[in-house]
């Protein structure tokens, strides 16, 4: 069992507030849906919970099965077994996709890496995620689809076979037939493994494929309500203004009453 608790984070970029005491946790086996309008703070946090030195943290902490990794490295946390799929997986140039992916799990799995086994694995995940096999002999991403893009992300999860997946918008890009493979893919590793999972995504049709035990809905930098499938279906029909008047009412209420008592 793992845990991943994130409390009473503030993050800012360049002085602007991005998270503000958001709080969080998830463990293994659970599956975290997040959603909300545009410029929330969705894909900065995780970016945050993976340790991208772009933000800085104000206050708050990220536990790891209670120790505090705030201040780790990248690499330190992906040790740890914390995976991120990102919404813009970068190219690189001159470094094939086979040779990065047998880096990253031979330095995981050190004396215990066998190549026949990882190449066997390899081609395997590759039909499963209906890949083109001479894309792994290709730079990384390099002319790659935004579809395509997605799927080496989930191939990496697949291998790397990590304990916390955070998935940003994996969703965009991707057409039918490849929303559905990525999607029963990352639920059936999810199943396998027992992993915990965080989705960032702004649409119903991926949680129709990876079913989130918990749905947060987050505005300005903080999660403002949660539940189960139902408030996905409640935003499908509504959107987020009714979410969004109902916190300014509640914040206009709390300002009253501080007032009153003064």
């Amino acid at each position: 069992m793992h845990t991943l608790e994130i409390k009473d984070l503030t993050v800012t970029i360049e002085d602007k507030e991005i998270l503000s005491s958001f709080s969080l946790t998830m463990n293994s086996g659970e599956i975290h849906a997040i959603m909300g309008p545009n410029g929330t703070g969705k894909s900065t946090l995780t970016k945050v919970i993976m340790g991208d030195d772009s933000y800085h943290v104000v206050s708050g902490s990220i536990l790891y099965d209670g120790k505090d990794i705030t201040n780790l490295t990248v690499d330190e946390r992906a040790h740890l077994g914390i995976f991120l799929g990102m919404q813009s997986p970068v190219a690189i140039e001159g470094v094939s996709n086979a040779d990065f992916l047998r880096t990253i799990v031979s330095t995981k799995e050190k004396e215990n890496f066998k190549l026949f086994p990882f190449i066997k694995e390899l081609d395997a995940t590759i039909d499963k995620l209906s890949m083109d096999h001479d894309m792994v002999n290709r730079g990384i991403n390099q002319g790659f689809s935004g579809g395509e893009r997605k799927k080496s992300e989930i191939l990496q999860m697949e291998l790397l076979k990590p304990d916390m997946v955070l998935l940003d918008e994996i969703d965009s890009g991707l057409d039918v037939d490849s929303l559905k493979i990525v999607g029963e893919n990352v639920m059936d590793y999810q199943k396998e493994s027992h992993c915990g999972v965080l989705l960032i995504t702004h649409y119903r049709r991926l949680l129709e494929y990876i079913h989130p035990d918990f749905v947060h809905v987050m505005m300005n930098g903080r999660i403002v309500q949660s539940g189960d499938f139902q408030l996905v279906d409640y935003i499908e029909k509504n959107g987020y203004e009714k979410i969004e008047k109902k916190q300014s009412n509640l914040g206009t209420c709390m300002m009253k009453e501080m007032a009153h008592h003064e």
